[in-house]
This record gives C-alpha cells, sequence and structure tokens, in this order.
C-alpha cells in the first residue's frame, strides 16, 4: 500500500467515525434539520472533496459525464432532499470501492513491473585490460564483458570462456537452470548462478532480448481489445443516458402525481446505481491481469486485442524450421556428380559463406578445406544462392532454382533437404541436410487439439519428402511444401477463407520469411529466443523460449481472461439493470444502490483479479 493509499484509508476511517458519531447523536437526540446537516457535513466533506473538486474541474473542461459528476450530484441531491445519512453514507462506499480498485490496479501493475527488474544496470567491459563499468547502452558488438555469479546479464552475447547455470525464469517462465558453457550462446536478463564467464557481445542494448521484451510490456497497455473499445464507447453514452432518465424520473411524474422528495429520491437512486465503475474498472483489469499472467510464464502479448483475437483460436498453421523443427542442421549426405565429395561441399559452402541461413551455416560447418573467396552474390529468396566461385558461376539451391535456371539435376531420394548444385550450368551434385523434430512438437500439437483446436497444418520451404515427413510424424492434418513467402501469404488466405465461423487463425513462426505471413493472419506467434526481429515485430504474440507446448497454455490463459470479462460484464449488467428498474419504480432505496454500485465494483474487481493467476 502506497502513502497516497494510506492517506486515503486514513480517511475513509476518520470520516466513518464522524458518520457513525453523527448518525448515533441524530438518532439519540430529535434535532432539527439544520443541526442535523450541520452534523453530517464535516464528514461528507472529508471523505468527498476531492470527488466535487475533480467533478467540479472536469466540466469546466467540457468532460461533464463521469462517476465523479454522478456522486457530486446524487449525493447533493440527497442532502437536498434531507437525506444526509444516505449522501455520507454514498460518498464513503464510493471511496472505499476506489480505494479497493487502486489496490487492485496497483497490484497488476506490480506483476507486470516485475519484468522490469529484468533491466540491466550496468556491464563490466573488458576495455585495455581493464574492467570498466558502462551502461549497457554504450557496448559495441564483439566486445568483451564479464559477468559475475549473481548479476543479470546485460547484453546478448556468447560465451568465450568459462561454464557457469543461468536462471532464466524472468524471460521464459522455465524454472529449471540452464548450464551453459563456452561457444554457448545468453541472453540478456537471465542471471548467472554460479561461476563468472567472459562473454563476447553479438548484438547492441536496443536489439537484445532483454529490451525487447520490455518494449513489449510497454506497449501492451495501449493495443486495446475490441471488447474494451466497445466498454469505452459504451461508457461515453451511457452516462449521458442515465443522467437524462434520472432527471425524467425526478422532475416529470411529480408534475402530475406530486411527491417531489419521493421522485427525486428515485431519480438519486437512479444516479447511484447507474455509475459504470463496475464495467469501466473491471474489464481493462481482466485484461491487464490474462496479459500480466501470460507474462509470467514466458508468453508476451501484444496487447489486449492479441490476447481477445488468440481465444477464438481454432486453425494453427506452423512453420517448419525453428518452429516445429530444432532449426540446428547438419549435412547427413554428400552426392556427388563429376567431383570430389570435398570439393563439392567446399563450393557449396564458399557460395553460401555470406548466408546467416541455418542450413548455410550446416554447410559451412561441414567444409573441411579452404574456401575460395565468393563474388556477385545474389540469393533468391526461397529457392537459394547464385554466386562466382573461382571464376565459374555456381548454384546452389532447391528445385525451384534449377528448374529456373533450367539445370538437368538428378533429384534425392533420401528424406532431407536437398541443396543442389550446379558449376556453369552443369548438375555436379547435391548436398542432403536433415533437422530433428522438437520433443516438445508432438505434446504442443496434443495439448492444442485437447484445448479445442480443429485443424493443425504445416507451411514449409522444404520439399515434399521432408514436410510429409514432419507431417506423418507429428500427425498433422495437412502440409504444403516448397512455399515461396509470397506463397505462404496465399495459402493462409485460403485457409482463412475455408473458415465457416468467427474463429480465429493463429500463424507460428519464427523466420525473416515469416514476417508477412505473420502480419496477414488473424493472430501471428513468433518464436522469441530463435525468432528473427522482423518476425518479433511482426507477431501479435511471442514464445519467448521456443517452447510450443506454450500455444496450448496460451489459449487456456486468454480464454480463462475472457470468460472472466463476460461475466464481469452480464454481472454488472445485469444488477444494475434489475436495481435501476426497482430505483425507477420507489422499491429499492439508496443504500441498494450503493451496493449495486460499490458492492457490484468490488466484486467485479476481485473476479477480474483471477486472471493474475496461471497454474
Amino acid at each position: 500500500m502506497t502513502r497516497r493509499h494510506k492517506k486515503t484509508l486514513y480517511r475513509i476511517i476518520a470520516a466513518g467515525l464522524l458518520f457513525a458519531a453523527a448518525w448515533g447523536v441524530s438518532e439519540i437526540f430529535d434535532f432539527k434539520k439544520l443541526v442535523s446537516l450541520a452534523l453530517f457535513v464535516p464528514p461528507y466533506l472529508l471523505i468527498g472533496y476531492d470527488v466535487l473538486i475533480t467533478a467540479g474541474r472536469n466540466i469546466a473542461k467540457g468532460q461533464v459525464f463521469d462517476e465523479n459528476f454522478l456522486m457530486g450530484l446524487a449525493t447533493l441531491g440527497a442532502f437536498a432532499i434531507g437525506e444526509y445519512p444516505e449522501a455520507v453514507a454514498v460518498m464513503l462506499f464510493y471511496q472505499v470501492g476506489e480505494l479497493f480498485q487502486k489496490l487492485a490496479v496497483g497490484r497488476s501493475r506490480r506483476s507486470i513491473a516485475q519484468l522490469m527488474d529484468i533491466r540491466p544496470e550496468y556491464a563490466v567491459v573488458l576495455r585495455d585490460g581493464r574492467e570498466i563499468e558502462l551502461p549497457p547502452e554504450e557496448i559495441a558488438v564483439g566486445e568483451k564483458i564479464i559477468v559475475r555469479p549473481g548479476e543479470r546479464v546485460p547484453l546478448d552475447g556468447r560465451i568465450v570462456s568459462g561454464s557457469t547455470q543461468v536462471d532464466t525464469s524472468a524471460l521464459t517462465g522455465e524454472s529449471l537452470p540452464r548450464s551453459l558453457s563456452a561457444g554457448d550462446g545468453i541472453v540478456s536478463g537471465s542471471v548467472n548462478l554460479t561461476s563468472p564467464v567472459e562473454v563476447e557481445v553479438t548484438g547492441l542494448y536496443a536489439e537484445s532480448t532483454v529490451n525487447r521484451i520490455l518494449e513489449l510490456v510497454e506497449n501492451a497497455a495501449s493495443k486495446k481489445a475490441k471488447t474494451e473499445k466497445f466498454i469505452t464507447r459504451f461508457s461515453r453514452w451511457y452516462t449521458p443516458c442515465v443522467v437524462a432518465a434520472a432527471a425524467l424520473i425526478a422532475l416529470v411524474p411529480p408534475i402530475i402525481l406530486g411527491n417531489w422528495p419521493g421522485w427525486i429520491n428515485r431519480g438519486l437512486v437512479f444516479l447511484v446505481v447507474s455509475c459504470p465503475c463496475a464495467l469501466v474498472i473491471s474489464v481493462p483489469l481482466s485484461f491487464f491481469g490474462g496479459i500480466g499472467g501470460a507474462s509470467r510464464k514466458g508468453v508476451l502479448f501484444k496487447g489486449s486485442g492479441a490476447l481477445e483475437a488468440y481465444a477464438k483460436a481454432r486453425t494453427f498453421v506452423f512453420d517448419k524450421t525453428g518452429t516445429l523443427t530444432r532449426g540446428s542442421f547438419s549435412v547427413t549426405e554428400v552426392c556427388p556428380r563429376g567431383v570430389t565429395g570435398e570439393e563439392l561441399i567446399s563450393l557449396a559452402a564458399g557460395a553460401e559463406s555470406f548466408s546467416n541461413h541455418p542450413i548455410a551455416k550446416s554447410i559451412l560447418a561441414a567444409a573441411t578445406s579452404p574456401l575460395s573467396a565468393a563474388t556477385e552474390v545474389t540469393e533468391h529468396p526461397g529457392m537459394g544462392i547464385s554466386a562466382t566461385v573461382g571464376g565459374r558461376r555456381l548454384l546452389c539451391g532447391n528445385e525451384k532454382l534449377m528448374t529456373e535456371q533450367g539445370v538437368e539435376f538428378i533429384p534425392a531420394k533420401s528424406s532431407g533437404t536437398a541443396v543442389y548444385i550446379a558449376r556453369d550450368g552443369e548438375f555436379i551434385g547435391h548436398l542432403l541436410i536433415s533437422d530433428s523434430v522438437k520433443p516438445e512438437s508432438a505434446k504442443a500439437l496434443a495439448d492444442l487439439r485437447a484445448t479445442g483446436a480443429k485443424k493443425c497444418v504445416m507451411l514449409t520451404g522444404d520439399g515434399k519428402t521432408v514436410a510429409a515427413a514432419v507431417s506423418a510424424d507429428l500427425g498433422l492434418d495437412g502440409y504444403r511444401a516448397q512455399l515461396l513467402p509470397g506463397d505462404k501469404v496465399a495459402a493462409i488466405e485460403e485457409l482463412m477463407a475455408e473458415k465457416t465461423d468467427k474463429s480465429t487463425l493463429v500463424f507460428v513462426g519464427d523466420g525473416i520469411n515469416d514476417a508477412p505471413v505473420l502480419a496477414r493472419s488473424d493472430v501471428g506467434v513468433a518464436m522469441g529466443a530463435m525468432g528473427s526481429d522482423a518476425a518479433i515485430e511482426a507477431a501479435d504474440m511471442v514464445l519467448m523460449d521456443d517452447d510450443p507446448t506454450k500455444l496450448a497454455l496460451a489459449l487456456r490463459i486468454s480464454r480463462k481472461t475472457m470468460a472472466i470479462v463476460r461475466q464481469n460484464i452480464v454481472f454488472a449488467l445485469g444488477v444494475k439493470g434489475l436495481v435501476l428498474i426497482l430505483g425507477a419504480l420507489g422499491i429499492s432505496n439508496m443504500w441498494l444502490a450503493v451496493f449495486a454500485d460499490v458492492g457490484v465494483a468490488v466484486i467485479a474487481i476481485l473476479n477480474a483479479m483471477r486472471a493474475f493467476k496461471v497454474k
């Protein structure tokens, strides 16, 4: 509880004691109205002065119809007709509800703010043989930093000496520490647990894992769901309408039927009940709780809009490499034709030496002889690469590249990704690159189906043989192979057109070539640990540890959150609607009106808090 919250609590207690004393004295002694008014004014002003001041300021700015205006008008109206205890009670319970709301929102913000603790304060960099503490923003790529036990890793990098265990729970929700040694990558935001390590920085702070997470969380609140936007619009029209209705109830019937105090009291009850606090507070709080609970498990939603859309997901479409498979390739078969196997690998590695693609890295890792320098390198998206190596034109890619360039080749028969090589238009062999399915992928698909997924499909740029093998291994509902980035977008659009309900389609990918299809799908999910910056930027949701089993967890979180939102909307509107009707008929009094306002708000907030808890 903050200092401001404590101050409000003390005001509530003091005003409550004054109110109880005034009520007790007025019940014992039969005072005149003027004396009773003097007894109840001090507790009213003590507890309600800020509401009245805020209402006055908002009216001066042209912002008339808000909860401060409603509370001020209702309570001053109650004073005007001599209902002094009711006036103070309404304001007192309203402030209790407001304090409860602020405490709930504060708790939710602290939950999200725990992520902000992953922001590193400094980095220990090695320069000229000395250790210097500098802000992470001032460290360049390629510099060496020291991370000691207990320190948070300030920048993404690669361990060059030492071995240790790191805690990645703040990033991925993974409870067990990871063991890392020389050559392993280490991500910013994780905590070094056991031994000092020397790390070579591989990325600037602005591009680091920790900074990406913080930006996603900080920007999430600004992206509202359709339900949230509806509540905002609803409140904008709802409040003026109920004020007008209250005025009609208070002023029109007594002209015909008389009994001005009774009808004015009904109008005031109508005003108190009509305050939309329960909706305006609990709906955003529910979304905030769902986003916060998911983030603690390593799932980052980019706003409540993404969470709401993901809750309706029934079709899941996956990229293959790095999403369903490990994305760690190796050369498993060398099939030369007119050259030696070593020469074939060396030529392919020379052509691929400028590429960062996982397949290119596997070819480079397999090369044992010195590489010839490649010039005039041209990338053919989704097909391969062409370059001049040793003064001769080399093509290195898939079947489409060979066909497009008019090269006659012998198709590979084994399962894997075939890389065909041609020199000066003549086919000289192929390399077979193999990847392995992630052990979590089968469980992820089973969990999704158990959670309500109707269709799971794979889209890949790999050949049909590889795609068919992975699809059969995982039991997918279908696959499409040999797709260029544009083909993937077209395939997504076809799948979206096949939907017959209002469910959403989710695409899960990690590569830079997945960015267009991530942006085109209803909900794009990027793999945050291995995923490219472009993919993460285009996505609506990020899995920070690349674990596909988190997809089902995120689905459960989003659906639970949306169920809470719907419960609060139905409960708040239902209770308020009933009490509004009873108030207009003169059946309900001010005390029931207080429950319909403050009580409903408190219950809705308590319900919204359940969204924070994720099993």
